[in-house]
């Protein structure tokens, strides 16, 4: 009889930690398949004069066996935005709602994204998921979505498709990886500021800027046991410094388990000088902690912009020579 108990005690226990990493495990929509649906859209700033870049970005993803259909006020002008919030929200709105469209992709960044965010209904897309695609300031929609569960794609715009086709050659072909179902593992060149260890986690984060206007929302990411990847452009080192100090303040980096950091490029130059590199910058920041750090790794606003997926549990290991990071298929 105690054997009985002890059998039916133990199994209560390996099947509450099972429905526990079951309930971490965010949701994969399905991979895009020849015939699927992409809706471009443009939920932040405005396409002026990039009409014919768009439709280079739709021939490319047509050339892969794809239908496409554009957002109806995707060449709006609205100041700063590709229309107003109602517009781009309508936008959003209709690719998030129509079954037939299996994935939604930002046709550029900039800023505004953040404004619609909390005009959208997510009910239909929580029954029927699609990936989300893009980065920068996607970003907020990445956070947001993983908030519920889906699985989003940081990986090149509409707009990427003018950088010259010899340097997005990578960016291209992991775009295609990632929409299609391909595995992604990438074997990088180790940085001399690397911190060298081995780790897996869910894989989250994307723009610092944006990752760091999130905190204090319900769009913030919870980052206990997942591994950060953090990229920037255009900002001050002290900007940097400022956001990532906001990040630590926050718990970002207490429970984390590892961190990655893609391009930090065009920095401005103040002028009083900041005194350091940005990977010292960011090593002193996460002095004290003991996870990997991984630099250099290619994705962000240069040409060499490889996908990544945001909430996926990816294998983490930093070393001396090369680094690793390995995508669970």
């Amino acid at each position: 009889m105690k054997n009985n108990i002890t059998f039916l005690l133990l199994l209560m226990i390996f099947s509450s930690i099972n429905a526990q990493e079951e309930t971490d495990k965010l949701l994969t929509p399905p991979y895009l398949k020849k015939g699927d649906t992409i809706a471009i859209v443009a939920p932040a700033g405005i396409l002026k004069n990039r009409r014919e870049t768009i439709y280079r970005a739709k021939e490319l993803v047509e050339s892969w066996g794809l239908k496409v259909v554009l957002g109806k006020h995707i060449f709006n002008q609205n100041s700063h935005f590709s229309g107003t919030d109602a517009e781009r929200a309508e936008d959003f709105q209709k690719a998030l709602d129509n079954p037939n469209i299996k994935a939604i992709w930002s046709g550029r960044g900039g800023y505004g994204s953040v404004r619609v965010l909390d005009l959208l209904d997510y009910s239909a897309f929580l029954e029927q998921p699609k990936w989300i695609i893009g980065y920068s300031d996607v970003t907020a929609f990445h956070s947001h979505i993983h908030n519920l569960g889906v699985e989003t794609i940081h990986a090149m715009m509409g707009t990427s498709i003018d950088d010259k086709p010899e340097l997005i050659v990578e960016t291209l072909a992991t775009f295609k990886k990632a929409i299609f179902g391909d595995q992604l593992k990438y074997t990088i060149p180790s940085s001399k500021y690397n911190k060298k260890g081995i780790t897996e986690g869910q894989l989250v984060g994307g723009n610092l800027a944006l990752l760091s206007s999130m905190l204090g929302s319900r769009s913030q990411t919870d980052t206990n046991d997942k591994i950060i990847f953090i990229e920037e452009i255009g900002e001050y080192k002290y900007s940097i410094d400022r956001m990532l100090q906001s990040l630590k303040r926050a718990g970002y980096f207490d429970n984390c388990v590892g961190l990655i950091i893609g391009d930090i490029s065009k920095i401005k130059l103040n002028s009083t000088k900041w005194g350091s590199s940005i990977e010292q910058l960011v090593l002193d920041v996460v002095k004290g902690y003991d996870f990997p750090v991984l630099f250099n790794f290619p994705a962000g606003h240069k040409e060499d912009n490889r996908a990544i997926i945001f909430g996926r549990n990816i294998q983490l290991e930093v070393s001396n020579e090369r680094s690793s990071v390995i995508f669970d298929k």
